[in-house]
């Protein structure tokens, strides 16, 4: 059973400078207990599209041109204010990139775990903060009451992302938006963080959705993964279909890159070229310039995401057309 249907969502930027198309036209669902992992380069509009279902884009500039999220019996894109205040933190939590940033550094760490649950639960102080105490223990900070009392340049990274988790998870929320949660912890860290989501995800059988720019990251905890570039989807299926069976060759490109794939003292395959302007009017496959089975017909027919068996869709031409 679905828990979110996103159809046909476009949010663009007006700049002066023109229309930034960062999301134009992505659709998919996401199933109750499942682990979505969505990935692609930097600019890819995998976070602006996670942002605009949450409310936080600044608009203007951002304006959501067409779509819709559905939650329950909710339309994420035409909530009020105060509707919105109700879903976030509550219904649907996010753990952001940088821990330090999202942080407030004049706030004790008790003071701004609490505030969900003092906002979404009849609850007093003292329970909140017995709770948030009982938040830090199961994401692995010791001596946690004493803890609540520090301030965010007192935790290290690692210290800090985990308490970015515990808030994210503390109203036990239907889903969670992890948006590149490990970015700056070292590998040892960041599998202690992808094991403790995979965890409580599994306690609490709640939906996640993974961002990253990494596959390798998520290899071992998606079920689903969906590929994005330059505001589109370009590949989605199991994660099986996509590191065993991609046929996209953006895909393909994205797991060439990997180190794991390569033989000591080899030469890292790095993707040609710079992804695309979504400020000018792009025709065709937006990966075509880049792509080395790129054919005149790649340059003008339409990125249109077709199924090619089961649950694997691709917007590839040639795939579609099986010449590739």
């Amino acid at each position: 059973m679905a828990v979110l249907e996103v159809k046909n969502l476009r949010t663009f930027f007006h700049t002066r400078h023109g229309i930034v198309k960062a999301v134009d036209d992505v659709s998919y669902s996401l199933e109750q207990g499942e682990v979505l992992g969505v990935v692609g380069e930097s600019g890819s509009g995998k976070s602006v599209c996670h942002r605009t279902l949450m409310g936080l884009l600044p608009m203007p500039p951002a304006v959501v041109e067409g779509g819709q999220a559905i939650l329950g019996d909710k339309d994420l894109l035409r909530c009020s204010k105060e509707e919105m205040r109700q879903i976030r933190g509550k219904q649907v939590s996010m753990i952001f990139q940088d821990p330090m940033t999202c942080l407030n550094p004049y706030l004790r760490i008790g003071t701004q775990l609490i505030e969900p649950l003092m906002v979404h639960e009849d609850i007093t102080k003292y329970d909140a903060m017995k709770v948030a105490a009982q938040s830090l223990k199961e994401v692995g900070i010791i001596d946690a009451e004493d803890r609540l009392n520090s301030y965010p340049h007192q935790f290290s990274g690692g210290m800090r992302q985990r308490v970015m988790i515990a808030m994210a998870l503390i109203t036990n929320p239907k889903i969670l938006i992890a948006d590149e949660p490990t970015t700056a912890l070292d590998v040892t860290v960041e599998a202690q963080i992808l094991d403790l989501i995979k965890k409580k995800q599994e306690q609490m059988g709640m939906s996640v959705i993974y961002i990253t720019h990494n596959l390798s990251v998520i290899a071992g905890i998606a079920d689903r993964i969906i590929v994005m570039y330059a505001g589109k989807i370009s590949e989605t299926g199991t994660a099986d279909d996509i590191f065993y069976k991609s046929n996209h060759p953006y895909t393909k490109a994205l797991l060439n890159s990997l180190p794991s794939t390569h033989e000591k003292g080899d030469e890292l395959y790095t993707i040609p070229g710079l992804p695309p302007d979504v400020s000018k009017d792009l025709k065709g496959c937006r990966f075509s310039p880049r792509c080395e089975h790129a054919e005149d017909g790649c340059m003008s027919q339409e990125m249109i995401l077709k199924n090619t068996g089961g649950m694997h869709s691709t917007a590839c031409v040639r795939v579609q057309n099986g010449n590739l």
